[in-house]
């Protein structure tokens, strides 16, 4: 694989994860601006992952059938309009309507960029490749709330408009780029892969995540906003609580490729547990901001072993990676929609306590299951 490719993949994936979570500090102003309840903002953040639910398995499918690079030429068109309409939106509706093609796009680009680089690499460095453009995007996510409050001293709608003809121009180059021909595949791949302990688990290790991150970006900094900070140091919080992450991915990957990608997994999850229950003991705005920088890495620990699964599961069984990323995208999308409508409905009712005491359950639940995965992961010789 060259160089230029995974850089390419790496700047997509950034800008894409970028306009994903450039709306977290800006949740309390547009509540405000539109009489939105927990509920309503919880349904305004969990438009993205509806989106990505529906476009996840079409957009593996274009990568598999047509190519990657199709379909991330396609996702960057899609990217660009959502953020065009995104900027301009004026209702409740037009929001969580842009918010949702935002993330119908990322499925589609997602599955491209990462089936791209996926089959351009051996097996033996696929998670270190994997962590390296995962990191990519936490970068762009560790930015994107600092991105959101500067948009909103700047202007929202010139900054996201930005955001779009950056995805252009991506999309330029994307263009100039060697396709990689369609996946050779054998039929039953996906049925197959649904029976693999790896697929599945690397498929939960996705979901799982994007439940608790997605729980975090409603009630985070609704608390923070009603204990007085402002959308800036709202945005800086959650820039300071992603830094560490971009860099751990990578390593992260590569801790996979050499000791398998259950040992970081168990390493988190207990840690993720212990946040959790954290979470829903605060009361205190500066506690909160550290237990949420605390969060961003034991959260983020699982994506990129996730992954890996995916992508090992999906080459024993004879599944394209295209189509594998993006089954995986739409793993990601039920739990970044479930977790912050859930999360505020049920804040909306009996407080933040009760979501965060689920999620702490949550892990620990996959901790335990994460012993007969081992057993798995043994007998398949992962």
């Amino acid at each position: 694989m060259s160089r230029r490719l995974l850089v390419l993949v790496c700047a997509i994936v950034f800008v894409d994860a970028m306009l994903f979570t450039a709306l977290t500090p800006l949740v309390p102003g547009y509540a405000e601006e539109f009489g939105l309840s927990k509920t309503g903002a919880g349904l305004l953040v969990a438009a993205f992952g509806a989106g990505a639910l529906v476009g996840g398995v079409p957009g593996g499918l274009a990568a598999a059938r047509l190519g990657p690079k199709r379909a991330v030429l396609a996702g960057l068109l899609l990217l660009a309009a959502a953020a065009f309409a995104f900027a301009f939106a004026g209702s409740p509706l037009a929001l969580g309507a842009t918010r949702l093609l935002q993330g119908v796009s990322s499925t589609v680009t997602w599955a491209g960029a990462l089936a791209w680089i996926a089959v351009a690499t051996p097996r033996a460095r696929r998670g270190q490749v994997l962590g390296t453009a995962f990191g990519a995007a936490v970068f762009g996510a560790v930015l994107g709330p600092v991105f959101g409050a500067v948009a909103e001293l700047a202007g929202i709608r010139a900054s996201l408009a930005a955001l779009g003809g950056l995805a252009l121009a991506f999309a330029l180059l994307a263009g100039l780029q060697r396709p990689q021909p369609p996946e050779p595949a054998r039929a039953g791949g996906l049925p197959r892969a649904l029976r693999d302990p790896r697929f599945l688990g690397g498929l939960w290790l996705n979901t799982l995540p994007a439940v608790l991150f997605g729980t975090l970006a409603v009630l985070a900094p609704l608390a923070l906003h009603a204990g007085g900070w402002s959308t800036l140091a709202i945005g800086l919080v959650f820039f300071s609580a992603g830094s560490v992450e971009v860099v751990l991915n990578p390593l992260l990957g590569r801790l996979s490729d050499r000791r398998g990608p259950l040992l970081p997994v168990r390493v988190t999850l207990a840690a993720s547990v212990a946040v959790s229950a954290a979470l829903a003991a605060a009361s205190a705005p500066a506690l909160i901001a550290v237990l949420v920088c605390a969060a961003a890495v034991t959260f983020g620990g699982f994506y990129t072993p996730g992954m890996t699964l995916t992508s090992h599961g999906a080459e024993a069984t004879g599944l394209a990676q295209g189509l594998a990323f993006g089954v995986m995208n739409s793993a990601w999308a039920l739990g970044n929609m479930a977790g912050p409508a859930l999360a505020g409905a049920l804040a909306s009712t009996l407080g933040d306590a009760v979501p965060y005491l689920l999620s702490s359950a949550l892990c620990a639940l996959t901790l335990l299951a994460t012993q007969r995965m081992a057993r798995g992961a043994a007998r398949h010789a992962i």
